[in-house]
């Protein structure tokens, strides 16, 4: 197994694939932070100026207990995750492409040993993404937002831990995603499209019947990781009376879905995506002959 495994990531590094979509995920997740984190710091010293003060008093609120940087946070991480996701989907499918997926099926034990050690070597991959992901997006944050707006330790750990799992769970999607078309373009085009644009609008469109279907749909669950919980740190030091219309405008805001699920939950109905897109994949490639 552990030759294996070691075959499967020179396979990888010996494509420009890998660093050719690092170097796009570190630019656009850097320069998102810095946008979203500027604009929230200006955000929150407009509404602390002077002339703002009595309104604040006058609703309650003190805009200095605000962390809106955990949004920031929060939405450049799942931003940055299309990446791993793309990456994990060209890999597959350019196997199947080249033909390489053959190699790795004849000189495995059997195709168990080739689908875990496959595995092993995407899950490392969108590890691997997903701290440098986390690390530029902290960076961009942190420059851009003064220090008593930056979340503290344990809800900063907190956005840090469920953006790392999402990177993983988004590049095992992609596997599958990929594994199921064969196709590089057909596959980028799909995950590209799909999570940024169709999603979105299809939850706009079903919103009035189903309020609460985006967190339950693979970009909104995905998203729903760092999303919940950079809602529940802002909430937790926010002052004054949160109703639940505000905790769930807050949470859409956040990116976390429709609002409707806790980050726990999201991690697990965006597995239950995972799965059946990895495992579907791996029917498909078992059905093709070994030639």
């Amino acid at each position: 197994m552990g030759n294996l495994i070691k075959s499967e990531f020179r396979k990888t590094l010996t494509t420009g694939l890998w660093w050719g979509l690092l170097i796009p995920t570190v630019l656009l997740s850097f320069v998102l932070a810095l946008a979203f984190g500027a604009a929230g710091q200006s955000f929150l010293d407009f509404v602390s100026s002077d002339d703002l003060d009595e309104l604040s008093e006058l609703f309650g609120f003190d805009p200095g207990s605000w962390t809106l940087s955990a949004f920031a946070l929060a939405r450049a991480i799942n931003v940055g995750t299309i990446f791993p996701m793309i990456f994990g989907g060209l890999a597959i499918a350019g196997e199947i492409n080249r033909r390489t997926l053959t190699v790795t099926f004849l000189t495995a034990p059997n195709k168990v040993s080739a689908l875990t050690a496959k595995m092993v070597v995407y899950v490392a991959w969108g590890a691997i993404y997903g701290l440098i992901i986390v690390a530029v997006s902290s960076l961009g944050v942190a420059l851009t937002t003064d220090s008593a707006g930056l979340p503290d330790a344990g809800g900063w750990l907190g956005i840090a831990g469920t953006g790392l799992i999402a990177s993983i769970l988004v590049t095992m999607f992609g596997v599958g995603v990929g594994a199921l078309l064969g196709s590089t373009v057909g596959t980028t085009l799909l995950l590209t499209l799909y999570m940024l644009l169709a999603e979105n609008l299809l939850v706009l469109w079903l919103s009035t019947y189903m309020p609460y279907i985006g967190g339950f749909l693979p970009n909104g669950s995905a998203s729903g990781l760092t999303g919940s919980i950079a809602a529940s740190v802002f909430l937790e030091n926010a002052t004054g009376t949160v109703t639940s219309e505000m905790e769930y405008a807050v949470r859409v805001i956040a990116g976390a879905g429709t609002g409707a699920l806790d980050w726990w939950a999201s991690g697990l109905v965006f597995l239950g995506w995972t799965l059946l897109a990895f495992f579907g994949g791996w029917a498909v490639i078992q059905r093709k002959d070994i030639t």
